[in-house]
């Protein structure tokens, strides 16, 4: 909770002087507001209840040719592709990063949209919403695809950002080595103000377009399904989130709960201390995948009455200004999840789909699951999970194995065989040899070298 005596004038000031928009000055505001309310940003467990079934994708009938090439025509798929992977030591974006041989993250998205496009006989433009960080590079890389561009929609827009605050007093932190680290994203529940700041929102409109699927850009099982397009435009859905049951995977991620009436999304950052209850994932069944569906139109209309909509619930994030230095300046960064929109937005719905839809890759242990052969990459950009059941859950021992560089020299000849997998723990500094099979529940100790084609776990 804010102090009573920190007033947050310079905060909105110093955004005023970087020139930021007047729709991200009111988001800004907002959440300035929220931040001093009494329990800023947490949402006890014991004030939800688990949301019961939701309608399921495996359910919705396939649209005819005719339909699927005019709902596809009408919509954007947008990546949200600001990350530069500091977490894994990264310097550059987190797309760029290689997920199987010769294939970076923007390269199977790319792969994707132009095989749905040959396939429908759609235009269904590709755009990535960028920090200024990542936009340079990850455009270079997509120029590669001559046929990508669709006329009149650009290839992609920029997040907004917004002031560090210093923890200890709530005010604009100063970082003289680097003045750009006083700043953040506002979360990718931006993504709505940056819509309408960046005037994509109307470009996207005045183009013909009406919906836009949004998901994150090291997300590859997020493809555009045209099932999911038909239905919102037969139900007039304004938003629609995703959801997979929930698996221990899903430790880290937000749940789907009731409060008040209503569903809403709670992730980690909104947990009290103390709240074992959120990682039952048997109480909270679903779980979010940031796969989102938007009617632009409908989100025309609630920026009309009001420029900051849709109102999110405020995340407060505990950082250092420098990320890569945990003995620099603790600061908090205020943020709102995207998905937090099934909570504000009339109408809006949740829907269940396979976990096929939702192989995030937010660490070393998500990368050699993906890198494995648990994955199959297909040639139209598919990435298709070769396991049975929930799927192989990685830990490895962050001491070693949580920066690219490390985890690489750890596992030279690329990652051992994880489809036969449930879960695989590695403790200590283990480097692995070629031809490596993990089956079952499997637990190795360092220090150690596995030797090429050691078969590790249940016999076979």
């Amino acid at each position: 909770m804010a102090p009573a005596h920190a007033p947050f004038d310079p905060v909105v000031a110093k955004a005023e002087a970087e020139g930021v928009h007047a729709a991200e000055l009111a988001a800004l505001r907002r959440r300035l507001r929220q931040l001093g309310e009494h329990g800023a940003g947490l949402l006890p467990g014991e004030v939800l209840a688990p949301v019961a079934d939701l309608p399921c994708l495996d359910e919705l009938p396939e649209p005819p040719p005719s339909r699927a090439r005019e709902v596809l025509d009408r919509l954007v798929v947008v990546k949200l592709n600001g990350g530069l992977g500091t977490s894994m030591g990264l310097a550059g974006p987190k797309s760029l990063l290689e997920v199987k041989p010769g294939a970076s993250f923007l390269d199977v998205i790319a792969t994707q949209v132009l095989a749905l496009r040959a396939r429908h006989g759609a235009r269904l433009p590709l755009m990535l919403m960028n920090s200024a960080a990542t936009r340079g590079h990850s455009l270079e890389a997509l120029r590669h695809y001559d046929s990508l561009p669709v006329p009149g929609v650009p290839l992609d827009f920029l997040q907004g950002r917004e002031p560090k605050l210093r923890a200890a007093d709530l005010q604009p932190v100063q970082w003289p080595t680097d003045p750009e680290l006083e700043w953040c994203p506002p979360g990718h529940g931006d993504i709505y103000i940056s819509l309408a700041a960046s005037g994509v929102l109307d470009a996207l409109l005045g183009a013909g377009l009406r919906y836009a699927f949004v998901s994150n850009s090291d997300n590859l099982g997020a493809l555009a399904d045209v099932r999911i397009a038909a239905w919102l435009a037969a139900e007039q859905v304004p938003f629609a989130l995703e959801a997979v049951r929930g698996t221990p995977a899903d430790r880290k991620g937000g749940h789907l709960a009731r409060y008040q009436g209503r569903v809403v999304l709670r992730e980690t950052a909104q947990v009290p201390d103390g709240d074992i209850s959120f990682t039952d994932v048997e109480r909270w069944r679903w779980y979010n995948t940031n796969n989102i569906w938007i009617d632009l139109r409908a989100l025309k209309d609630l920026q009309a009455a009001d420029p900051a909509a849709p109102a999110l619930p405020l995340i407060v994030n505990h950082k250092t200004v420098d990320p890569r230095d945990p003995a620099s300046t603790p600061v908090i960064q205020l943020e709102w999840a995207m998905g937090a929109a099934i909570g504000s937005i009339p109408g809006a719905r949740a829907i269940h789909v396979p976990r096929s839809r939702f192989a995030p890759v937010k660490t070393t242990d998500d990368l050699l699951v993906v890198r494995s052969d648990a994955y199959e990459l297909t040639a139209d950009g598919q990435l298709r999970p070769a396991f049975d059941g929930p799927g192989p859950v990685v830990s490895l021992d962050k001491d070693f194995y949580k920066l690219l560089p490390d985890f690489e020299r750890r596992f030279p000849a690329g990652a051992p065989s994880l489809r036969r997998c449930r879960r695989f723990d590695v403790e200590g500094d283990v480097t692995f040899g070629a031809g490596v099979t993990v089956a079952g529940d499997v637990r190795v100790t360092g220090p150690r070298h596995v030797p090429d084609g050691e078969a590790l776990g249940e016999a076979r």
